[in-house]
C-alpha cells in the first residue's frame, strides 16, 4: 500500500482537480487506487454506496478511479449552518452540530476516526491518494490538525504542494508555505505542482529552476490552464454559463448564504439553450423563465435572507406574468406554508412561515434521509429520471397529492415524491441531480416551459470526458517517473 497526499498553498489552489486527474491516470493504467480526504468543509455532497454521505468533489474523484462513493473516503464532513458552527458527520453519519471552538478540541477524537477510515481504505487498494483542505500552513488550526500535514505525520506518507500561479504570487505562496512548516514536515514535502500557467514556459522556466534550487525540491510539473473545464466543486460557484444567446430560456437563481448542492445546477450550465445565472446579495433579479430556489443547509436562515433581499415580492410578480418556480430540497421546503425545527437541527429551535404557494408543511426531525433514487417523471411521456436525497424534511400536505416523481422501490425510497401548483407554474422534489441525465432534463425543462430545440449535454458522459482531458494533460505535464517512485510503482 502507498498513500500519496495533494496539499495546497491555498483553498481552491487545484488540490482537487489534481487529485482527479492523477486518480484517472493511475486508473488507466490498471492500479487499485482511491481518493481520501481526511476533512473536508462543504455544502455539496453526495450519497455513498454504504448510505453515508461525503463531498462531492471526493465522489468525483471515486468516479475517476472507477469505484462506487464511500463513507470512507471522506470520513470527517463539515457541513456549514452558521459563519461559526456546522454539522459534523464522521464515516458518512450525522454527528452532531458543533461551534468552531467546541469542533477544534474535538478534532483529537475525530483523528481516530480519520485513521480508522484511512486504514480500512488501504487495506482495499493499492494505492490512495489522499487530498488536503485549505493550506497546511494555517498557524492557528496546527494543534490536532487532521486535514494537512497532520494526517500526513500521522500515516507517515509524502506530500506534494500546489500552488496557482494564476492567482499571482505563486513562489511567495510556495517558498513561504515551506518555511511556516516543521522540519519533519519540510522533509515529507517532496516537491511542487504549478496548477494553472497561462503562457510561454519557457518565460517561467528561470523560475522553476531558482525555486527547486533555494529549496532543495523539485517542480514535478507545470500544469496549463485548461479553459472549459468543468468539474464537481466543492463549494466555489460558477455565477454565469456564459450562453449569450437572445432566445435562450433564462434560469436565475438566488445564491443563498448557505445553498447546498449547487451541483445540481451544472448541467444547466452545460445546456446550449438555457442562460443560467445566480444571483447574489444585494444585486437586482434579472428576467427570468424560471426561478430555481435551490438547497440549503440552513432553511429557515435562508428563506429570511430571500424575504429580505425582496425575492418573495420579485417570485410574486415573476409568477403572475407566467413564469416558473422550481425548488429543490429545501429550496422545495420553502415553497409550503411552513417550516417546523422543533429539534433545532438547523439552528435555533422555532418555526418560520413559509411561501405559500404549496399546500404543505415540513417538519424537520432526527435521522437525515440518504438515497440514491431512480423512477420516472410525472409528466407527459413519464421519461426516467436518477438522483439522490440528502434531508431531514418531512413534508406533508394535499399539494402531495399531485407528484412530480415516482421513485422505484428498492434502491432507496420508492412512492410518490414532490409536489406539483394546480397550474403547473410552481414544482418542487427533495431529489438532487435530476438535471443531470439529459432525457429527464429536457423534459423537466419544457413542462417548465422551456420552447428550444437544443438538447440537453449528458452530465455523466461530460464528467468522464473531462476526467480524461484532465488525465492526458496530467500524463504529458507531470514527470510520470518522479510520481512512481512516490506511488511505490
Amino acid at each position: 500500500m502507498a498513500t500519496l497526499m495533494i496539499q495546497g498553498t491555498t483553498s481552491d489552489a487545484g488540490k482537487s482537480t489534481v487529485v482527479a486527474g492523477l486518480c484517472r491516470v493511475l486508473a488507466r493504467r490498471g492500479v487499485s487506487v482511491a481518493p481520501f480526504k481526511p476533512q473536508n468543509m462543504a455544502l455539496n455532497s453526495a450519497v455513498t454506496v454504504d448510505g453515508g454521505e461525503i463531498g462531492r468533489s471526493t465522489a468525483l474523484q471515486a468516479l475517476a478511479c472507477g469505484l462506487e462513493p464511500h463513507s470512507d473516503m471522506n470520513p470527517v464532513l463539515l457541513k456549514p449552518q452558521t459563519d461559526q458552527g456546522a454539522q459534523v458527520i464522521l464515516r458518512g453519519r450525522v454527528y452532531g452540530n458543533m461551534e468552531a471552538l467546541d469542533y477544534h478540541l474535538f478534532k483529537a477524537e475525530a483523528k481516530r476516526t480519520v485513521m480508522a477510515a484511512w486504514q480500512a481504505l488501504s487495506s482495499r487498494y493499492d494505492v490512495v491518494i489522499a487530498e488536503g483542505a485549505g493550506s497546511p500552513a494555517e498557524i492557528n488550526l496546527r494543534e490536532h490538525d487532521i486535514a494537512n500535514m497532520g494526517f500526513a505525520e500521522a500515516a507517515d506518507c509524502p506530500v506534494l504542494l500546489v500552488g496557482d500561479i494564476d492567482r499571482g504570487g505563486v513562489f511567495a505562496q510556495l517558498v513561504g508555505t515551506l518555511e511556516l512548516l516543521s522540519e519533519s514536515e519540510r522533509a515529507r514535502t517532496r516537491g511542487f505542482i504549478i496548477n494553472r500557467f497561462r503562457g510561454d514556459i519557457g518565460l517561467l522556466e528561470p523560475g522553476l529552476d531558482w525555486l527547486a534550487a533555494h529549496t532543495g525540491k523539485p517542480v514535478l510539473g507545470t500544469l496549463p490552464y485548461l479553459q472549459g473545464l468543468m468539474l464537481d466543486a466543492e463549494d466555489s460557484l460558477q455565477r454565469e454559463n456564459g450562453t449569450q444567446d437572445r432566445v435562450a430560456f433564462r434560469i436565475v437563481v438566488p445564491a443563498l448564504p448557505r445553498m447546498s448542492n449547487h451541483t445540481d445546477f451544472d448541467a444547466l450550465s452545460l445546456h446550449p439553450g438555457v442562460a443560467l445565472s445566480f444571483v447574489g446579495p444585494d444585486r437586482p433579479a434579472p428576467p427570468a423563465d424560471l426561478i430555481l430556489l435551490p438547497g440549503s443547509k440552513s432553511t429557515r436562515a435562508d428563506l429570511d435572507w430571500l424575504r429580505r433581499q425582496g425575492w418573495e415580492a420579485v417570485i410574486q410578480r415573476h409568477l403572475r406574468y407566467g413564469g416558473k418556480l422550481l425548488g429543490i430540497c429545501g429550496g422545495f421546503q420553502m415553497l409550503g406554508t411552513a417550516i417546523h425545527d422543533p429539534h433545532g437541527l438547523e439552528g435555533e429551535p422555532g418555526s418560520s412561515e413559509g411561501l405559500g404557494l404549496l399546500a404543505m408543511t415540513t417538519r424537520l426531525v432526527p435521522g437525515k434521509q440518504l438515497h440514491n433514487v431512480t423512477g420516472r417523471l410525472m409528466l407527459g411521456e413519464k421519461v426516467p429520471f436518477q438522483g439522490y436525497e440528502i434531508h431531514n424534511g418531512v413534508s406533508e400536505g394535499s399539494a402531495l397529492g399531485r407528484p412530480l416523481l415516482q421513485r422505484k422501490p428498492g434502491a432507496g425510497k420508492g412512492g410518490d415524491e414532490g409536489a406539483i401548483s394546480p397550474d403547473g407554474q410552481v414544482v418542487g422534489s427533495y431529489v438532487h441531480g435530476i438535471f443531470d441525465h439529459p432525457e429527464a432534463c429536457d423534459a423537466l425543462l419544457n413542462a417548465l416551459g422551456m420552447r428550444h430545440a437544443a438538447a440537453a449535454v449528458d452530465r455523466d458522459a461530460h464528467r468522464q470526458r473531462s476526467l480524461d482531458r484532465l488525465a492526458d494533460v496530467m500524463e504529458s505535464h507531470l514527470e510520470s517517473d518522479s510520481l512512481a517512485q512516490l506511488f511505490r510503482l
